[in-house]
């Protein structure tokens, strides 16, 4: 299933809101440098749907705050 995230990094607090079924908001503390903040992103979004962090990976908007995140299809938890 394809996940719409928004992102902001360097924010004081992680924060995952949910904006509907497939849609997110993530705060995370980790700078947009060296692909930090996109590893936690994948991080976070593996504990919403219960994954591994090896099935979640980025679809597009590498270097965007706006991504399409690509997990197995689970229940939300």
């Amino acid at each position: 299933m394809y996940v719409r995230v928004t992102v902001y990094p360097d924010a004081k607090k992680e924060v995952v809101k949910s904006e509907g079924s497939e849609r997110f908001e993530i705060r995370v503390k980790e700078p947009a440098e060296r692909n930090l903040a996109n590893r936690r992103v994948c991080e976070l979004m593996a504990g919403v749907y219960a994954v591994s962090v090896r099935q979640v990976r980025i679809i597009s908007g590498h270097q965007s705050s706006r991504k399409i995140i690509s997990v197995p299809d689970t229940e939300v938890l």
